[in-house]
Parts: C-alpha cells; sequence; structure tokens
C-alpha cells in the first residue's frame, strides 16, 4: 500500500472521501514540507507512510468532532507547518482558513504551500495569539479555534477560546494526558466563557494508542480581561 492509499483508506474509514485532485494536494504538501525541511526545523517525521499517518491523517480527524467546515471560519493556532489546518482546508475548500504561528520562517513556508495548492480564503499571520485575540478581527469571529500539541490545556484555552465567537468552540488535540488536562482546566473554561468540555477518542490506523480531541464549546463572550498579556498565559495557567 502507498503512503496516499493509507492517507485514503483511513479518511475513508472515518467516513471522508478524498478525491484525486485532493489526493494530489496532499502529495505535493508532502514534497514541500521535506524539501523545507532539509533548510528548517519543520518535522522529525520525514518517511512518507509516517507523514500521511501521524500528520495528514491525524489532522483530518478533527472532522469527527468540526463536522463539514465548508462555509465556516476556522483558526489553527501555533500551526508550525500547517497542521491541522491545511489538511482540513484541503478536506473543505470552501472553509475560510487563518493560519497563526509566531515564527515568520514558517509563515513562509505555510504561504509556499498554500501558492503551490492553488488554497483561497486561507490568511497567514506571524504573530503571537494573545495579541491576535484583542484584534476586532479576529477576537471572538471564529466558529472554531484549533491547535495541536501547543501548550498544557489551561494554557492553551486561553488562546483559544477568545477567538471563538459564541456558539462557536475551540477544539485542542491531545495525548494521553487528556482527560487530565480537562479536568485541571474547569476553572479556565468557566473564566474563559467555555461549556461542558466533550472528549472523544480517536484512534490511527496501525496504532494502538488513542489520541483525544477536547471540544470546549463557547457559551458565553469572553471577559475582556482575556488573553493577558504575550507570555502570562503559558508563565501563570489560569
Amino acid at each position: 500500500m502507498t503512503a496516499l492509499q493509507l492517507l485514503a483508506e483511513g479518511a475513508a474509514q472515518w467516513g471522508l472521501a478524498l478525491t484525486a485532485a485532493q489526493l494530489a494536494q496532499f502529495a505535493r504538501y508532502q514534497a514541500l514540507l521535506l524539501a523545507w525541511n532539509e533548510r528548517m526545523n519543520l518535522t522529525a517525521i520525514t518517511a512518507p507512510a509516517e507523514i500521511q499517518l501521524r500528520h495528514f491523517l491525524d489532522a483530518l480527524s478533527c472532522a469527527a468532532v468540526t463536522g463539514n467546515l465548508n462555509g465556516r471560519r476556522l483558526i489553527d493556532v501555533g500551526t508550525g507547518a500547517g497542521f491541522p489546518g491545511l489538511p482540513l482546508k484541503i478536506l473543505y475548500p470552501h472553509m475560510q482558513l487563518t493560519l497563526l504561528d509566531s515564527v515568520i520562517k514558517k509563515t513562509r513556508f505555510l504561504e509556499a504551500v498554500a501558492a503551490e495548492l492553488q488554497l483561497t480564503g486561507v490568511t497567514i499571520l506571524a504573530e503571537r495569539a494573545e495579541t491576535v485575540a484583542r484584534q476586532p478581527g479576529h477576537r471572538q469571529q471564529y466558529d472554531w479555534a484549533v491547535a495541536r500539541s501547543v501548550a498544557e490545556l489551561r494554557v492553551l484555552l486561553e488562546y483559544l477560546l477568545p477567538l471563538c465567537r459564541v456558539g462557536g468552540a475551540a477544539l485542542a488535540q491531545k495525548g494521553e494526558s487528556a482527560a487530565a488536562e480537562t479536568a485541571a482546566a474547569a476553572g479556565a473554561i468557566a473564566a474563559l466563557g467555555g461549556g461542558v468540555a466533550q472528549l472523544t477518542t480517536v484512534y490511527l490506523p496501525q496504532r494502538d494508542t488513542p489520541h483525544y480531541l477536547v471540544m470546549v464549546p463557547k457559551t458565553r463572550p469572553t471577559p475582556d480581561a482575556y488573553p493577558r498579556r504575550v507570555g502570562l498565559p503559558a508563565k501563570k495557567p489560569l
């Protein structure tokens, strides 16, 4: 089985049908990732099958919670090499995507991928989440604010929830610590305007260890005090 076949079959198991054109976009994305990775640190995962599984398919697993994102507005915070935002954009080409990362070199890679794959409706920002979440064009404007492996959940939700509109949601991709982090984040969720958190278990093909999607709905506006100034959420979690 080729790496692309692994991706297609894994997505199909979740009811996600990838077209030949979408698979070609994933193939080109992989090629760009490997080429740029030779001159900057984008990923430690370089085997094609592992990229398709642990980056692309892992990102697509978010659809199990978000549902169809076409026509929706999503921001990916601390996106790095574009995960999970860009794979979701390939899957749902009519979504409005904002990719946020504070490292300028990484945002240049993201710009190259978006251009090469001819993706429209993509905004790329080289800024900190604490800063962007206070800007009128972004604060409480998104249907979904998502992140993978950025920070402990109490910290992460202070980045994500201020970006979500009331009725939207934050979504964090987490590993085995998901349940404990979610329990510890109860106070932060309440302070930031979130509702009851929901955990969804995800198994990737050929993997026995589950991943978790932590979804926190936005039920009321985030108080003006949040997010706190740059660096403070990580230094003093709620």
